[in-house]
């Protein structure tokens, strides 16, 4: 993910001379070719996250289009403040892009830990968030928000993550029918609709077909695509690599909750602890649900085609 968006930002660039980059004494290598074209659109202003917001503010006022790019932990909780009044008060055009969210960094520790970056970014007002699930997916929206009138927030993975394969477009605040099906319906965020695919085509072989459906965008949710699964569904899974609060689980139980639906909410993913020590990112996922085997199995427990 982290090559799409350091690729689709020079091309962004290139085509609009408002874009400036600002990082945190972040992404050395990553964002050389932008530094080499553009040296006077790179800004690194040191790890100082509350002041790259500032600095960020001042330019969108200015008339730039800036993007500031940090530790998701760091920029989104260091900095709140900051993103809440300086950009989300004047619902700035401020592209707010947070590497290493949910656990990717897990054997920095706690302190780098990010799975409660969306629950933050969505309490601002006027703040898209999107949590894109492949290199594609970066690609595709990070043009698009750049031209928001307002906000946004954009998650970024690592590098070297599989493409989701899916004909459905991409288009911010639009969910993704990665998969049809009846009975039980998948809902992921972010990089949990990889193993979710997985999940999924595996148990086609035993006449077991929920339907996926993926949300890269978590604020505005598409409600509609909510909507048709609960239509053909009456259990949903949800999968995401974030806390239990303020992600994609507490946005459906509230739709459910307002809609007083009978649908059964099942979700795999971190719980509300603090991991210590400096475990393998692997085997956090593993931990937490969020891997094949552990999907497909729930979806055994609750399959009903009917």
């Amino acid at each position: 993910m982290r090559r799409a968006f350091a690729d689709t930002l020079v091309q962004l660039a290139r085509a609009d001379d408002r874009i400036i980059f600002l990082t945190g004494d972040l992404g050395f290598q990553v964002f050389d070719a932008f530094c080499a074209e553009f040296p006077r659109r790179y800004l690194n202003v040191g790890v100082a996250e509350a002041h790259l917001v500032d600095c960020a503010a001042g330019l969108a006022l200015e008339g730039w289009r800036p993007v500031v790019y940090s530790i998701a932990s760091f920029l989104t909780g260091r900095a709140f403040e900051q993103l809440r009044l300086s950009v989300g008060y004047h619902q700035l055009p401020v592209i707010v892009a947070g590497a290493g969210g949910g656990y990717i960094y897990a054997p920095s520790g706690v302190t780098h830990h990010a799975k409660e970056d969306v629950a933050l970014m969505s309490l601002i007002p006027g703040m898209t968030v999107t949590v894109p699930g492949d290199p594609t997916e970066v690609a595709e929206l990070l043009p698009q928000l750049a031209r928001l009138p307002g906000p946004s927030y954009i998650r970024v993975g690592r590098f070297g993550e599989p493409r989701l394969d899916s004909a459905e477009p991409i288009e911010v605040g639009r969910g993704r029918c990665v998969r049809p099906g009846r009975g039980v319906a998948v809902l992921t965020t972010g990089g949990a609709v990889i193993p979710a695919v997985k999940a999924v085509d595996s148990l086609a072989a035993e006449g077991i077909e929920p339907l996926l459906a993926h949300f890269h965008t978590v604020r505005p949710l598409d409600l509609s695509l909510v909507n048709a699964a609960a239509a053909v569904a009456s259990t949903f899974i949800i999968v995401e690599e974030h806390g239990i609060q303020g992600g994609l689980y507490n946005t459906v139980a509230a739709w459910v909750a307002e809609q007083r639906s009978p649908v059964t909410l099942k979700r795999l993913g971190p719980g509300d602890e603090l991991v210590f020590g400096n475990p393998h990112y692997d085997d956090l996922l593993r931990q937490t649900g969020l891997e094949a085997g552990a999907i497909a199995d729930t979806v055994r427990q609750f399959w009903s085609p009917d």
